[in-house]
C-alpha cells in the first residue's frame, strides 16, 4: 500500500485540497482500504490499533456523503468518551474547511444540554456519547429520518464500558436505508454479535498487528517505592529534555496528590480525571496543548481520544492492570513520525505484573537505575552554564550591568568569584528542593520488604473499592488525611510562618468537609487565573476551608478570577487571608 496516494481513493477536490493542505502526503494503510469500500457503499468492519489513522478513515468518506442543501442529520458517529467527541469533531472541522456550508456538532454528557439542543439544529453530522445520544432521541431533538451513514468507532471500548443497551437501542430507531461502520482495535464476541445483528454484510478490513508497541518509544522502568514517587519523578523530569509529558495514575486521588506535590516543587502541572467538569477538561487539554501545562497527571481517562504529538515522555506513576491498557498509554508519544520515551514505576509485586506486559506486547522494558541527587545537579548545573553561554553569545551581552561586575573588580573581587557567585544565586532562585529517598542507597531500590509500601502492592484499598478509575466511574472525592493538617486551630504566629517569601496566602471557604481536594483548587486556580506556571506555592486543606499561597502580585488576580466559581458544585468565599 506503500504507492497509494489520497488521489486514488475517490475523494475530491475540495477534501483533497484539505488533506493537503494539512500536509498529509500519503494515507495510512487502514485509510486506503478503508476509504473506497465506504465510498463503494458497503458496510465494513475496520479492525485497526490507535494511532492508525482511522479517525481520517471514516471521517473522509462522511464527509463526501453530506447533502450541503439538507440541514438534518445525515452521518452519526458513536464514541465512547467525551475526549474523543471532541477529537473527532475536531478532526471533521480540518478536514471539511473546504465544505462552507458544513455543519457539525459533538454530543456528550457533562455539558449543558440546552446549548446541545441548539447546536443540532441544523447539523448534519453528529458526534456524541452513546447515552447523551439517547438523551437526544427520548426528547425528540435528534432526528434519524435522513441517516446515511453510522459509525461505531471504538465498538469494543462502547460494550466494555456498558453501553450495549444503548448502542442497541440507537441502531434499532433508525429506519430506513443506511450504511454501517463498525472501528474497533479488538475482535471479540460481543463485537461479534452487534455487526451479526446491525451489520449488511460489512467486508473486513484489517491493519495487521506486527508489534503493540513502537519501535519509536524507548522503554525503560524504575523500582521505586510509593514514598518516593513525587522524588524520583521529580528527579527524572529534571534530568529529561522535554516540552510535554504525560503522568499516569491509576485513582483520582493520586492524580490529585501528585499534580499537588509537583506543583509544589515548581513544575507547571494540571490534571484530568472524571470529577473534572467537561468545561474544566477542555481547558487542561488546550493550556497543555498550547504548552501553557509542562504536565498532564490524568487517570486513564486521558489514554485514549487524548491526541497531541509534540507529548515527548509517558510516565506510568502507577502500572496499570491490563497490558492493553499500558498499551493505550504509552501510544500517547511517538506519534507523527516523533521517538518517544515511556517509564514506568514498579515496585514489588508490579515487577510481575511487568513481565505480563512484556510477554503482550513482544518487547523488552530495560530496568534503569533511579538518578542521583548529585547526577541531578550536575544536568542542572549544565543547563544553566549552556544558557548563559548562550546569553554571552548573543550580541547585547551583559551590558546594562557591567558597571556593577567593574565595580567588585575594583573591590578586589576576581572574576571567577563574582561568575561563581552569580551562578549559585541563579541556581538557589530557578532550583527545586531535592529530598534523599531509600532508592539513594546501595540496594535500595531493590526488594519489597517496606512494610509501608505492601499494602498498595498487594491491591490496597484505593485499587480494591475506589477501582483503578478505569471507566471513571464512582470514586470519592477529597483527601481524608488532608495533608496532615487535621482541622485543628491554626494562630496568626503559625500562618504567618507558613507563608513563604514572596507569596501571598488566600484564605478559600471550602474544605475536605465538602471533598475538596489540593489537586482540585490548584486545578481550578491556573484555568480560571490564567497565572503563570509555578506562581501557586502550598495548599492546605482544612475541615470548612482552605489556604492557598500565590506568588505576590498574583493574589488580587487570583480572587477576582475565582469570584463567581464553585467547587464541588457550590459557591464559596474567596480573599486574603485575614489572619496574617
Amino acid at each position: 500500500m506503500t504507492d497509494v496516494k489520497f488521489t486514488d481513493l475517490g475523494l475530491s477536490q475540495p477534501i483533497l485540497d484539505a488533506v493537503n493542505n494539512l500536509g498529509y502526503e500519503a494515507p495510512s494503510q487502514i485509510q486506503a482500504l478503508a476509504i473506497p469500500k465506504i465510498l463503494s457503499g458497503s458496510d465494513i468492519v475496520g479492525l485497526s490499533e490507535t494511532g492508525s489513522g482511522k479517525t481520517a478513515a471514516f471521517v473522509l468518506p462522511a464527509l463526501e456523503m453530506i447533502d450541503s442543501n439538507l440541514a438534518r442529520p445525515q452521518v452519526l458517529i458513536l464514541s465512547p468518551t467525551r475526549e474523543l467527541c471532541v477529537q473527532i469533531s475536531e478532526e471533521v472541522g480540518k478536514l471539511g474547511t473546504n465544505l462552507p456550508r458544513l455543519n457539525s456538532t459533538p454530543v456528550y454528557g457533562g455539558a449543558p444540554i440546552d446549548r446541545q439542543i441548539r447546536g443540532l439544529r441544523g447539523a448534519q453530522m453528529v458526534v456524541g456519547t452513546p447515552g447523551r445520544l439517547m438523551d437526544h432521541l427520548r426528547r425528540g431533538t435528534l432526528r434519524t429520518d435522513d441517516l446515511k451513514l453510522i459509525i461505531l468507532d471504538e465498538a469494543d471500548r462502547m460494550l466494555d464500558m456498558g453501553f450495549r443497551d444503548d448502542m442497541e437501542e440507537i441502531l434499532g430507531q433508525v429506519k430506513g436505508d443506511y450504511q454501517t461502520l463498525f472501528f474497533s482495535a479488538t475482535m471479540n464476541r460481543n463485537v461479534e454479535r452487534l455487526i451479526a445483528k446491525f451489520g449488511k454484510d460489512p467486508q473486513k478490513v484489517e491493519v495487521a498487528k506486527k508489534a503493540l508497541t513502537v519501535d519509536r518509544i524507548a522503554q525503560s522502568y524504575y523500582e521505586v517505592r510509593n514514598r518516593s514517587k513525587v522524588e524520583v519523578l521529580s528527579r527524572l523530569l529534571d534530568m529529561e529534555a522535554f516540552r510535554l509529558a504525560v503522568v499516569f495514575c491509576n485513582t483520582k486521588r493520586a492524580v490529585d496528590e501528585a499534580t499537588e506535590a509537583l506543583l509544589a516543587r515548581g513544575f507547571t502541572a494540571d490534571r484530568l480525571h472524571g470529577d473534572i467538569t467537561q468545561q474544566m477538561r477542555e481547558r487542561v487539554i488546550n493550556r497543555f496543548r498550547d504548552g501553557k501545562v509542562e504536565l498532564l497527571i490524568a487517570t486513564d481517562v486521558a489514554a485514549r481520544g487524548l491526541d497531541i504529538d509534540e507529548v515527548d515522555i509517558v510516565v506510568n506513576y502507577d502500572l496499570p492492570q491490563d497490558p492493553e491498557d499500558y498499551v493505550h498509554r504509552i501510544g500517547r508519544t511517538g506519534r507523527a513520525g516523533r521517538s518517544g520515551r515511556a517509564v514506568s514505576f514498579v515496585f514489588g509485586r508490579d515487577v510481575y505484573r511487568l513481565q505480563n506486559v512484556e510477554r503482550y506486547t513482544r518487547s523488552k522494558i530495560s530496568r534503569e537505575k533511579v538518578p542521583s541527587q548529585e547526577e541531578v545537579e550536575g544536568k542542572r548545573a549544565d543547563v544553566l552554564f549552556e544558557s548563559v553561554k548562550l546569553k554571552l553569545e548573543e550580541q547585547t551581552k551583559g551590558a546594562p550591568f557591567t558597571n556593577y561586575v567593574d565595580r567588585l573588580l575594583e573591590q578586589g573581587h576576581s572574576a571567577t568569584d563574582i561568575a561563581g557567585t552569580l551562578f549559585g544565586m541563579i541556581r538557589e532562585s530557578v532550583g527545586r528542593e531535592g529530598e534523599a529517598i531509600q532508592e539513594d542507597r546501595p540496594g535500595g531500590d531493590r526488594g519489597g520488604n517496606d512494610r509501608n509500601d505492601r499494602g498498595r502492592e498487594r491491591g490496597g484499598r484505593d485499587d480494591r473499592r475506589g477501582g483503578g478509575d478505569r471507566y471513571e466511574r464512582g470514586g470519592r472525592g477529597g483527601d481524608r488525611n488532608d495533608r496532615g493538617d487535621r482541622g485543628g486551630p491554626v494562630d496568626r504566629q503559625s500562618r504567618r510562618s507558613e507563608v513563604a517569601a514572596g507569596m501571598k496566602q488566600i484564605f478559600i471557604g471550602a474544605g475536605a468537609a465538602a471533598g475538596v481536594a489540593p489537586g482540585e483548587i490548584a486545578g481550578m486556580v491556573y484555568s480560571e487565573a490564567n497565572i503563570e506556571g509555578g506562581s501557586l506555592g502550598k495548599i492546605r486543606i482544612f475541615p470548612k476551608h482552605s489556604l492557598v499561597q500565590v506568588k505576590e502580585g498574583d493574589e488580587h488576580k487570583v480572587i477576582d478570577a475565582l469570584k463567581g466559581q464553585k467547587l464541588r458544585g457550590k459557591p464559596f468565599p474567596c480573599r486574603l487571608d485575614r489572619d496574617l
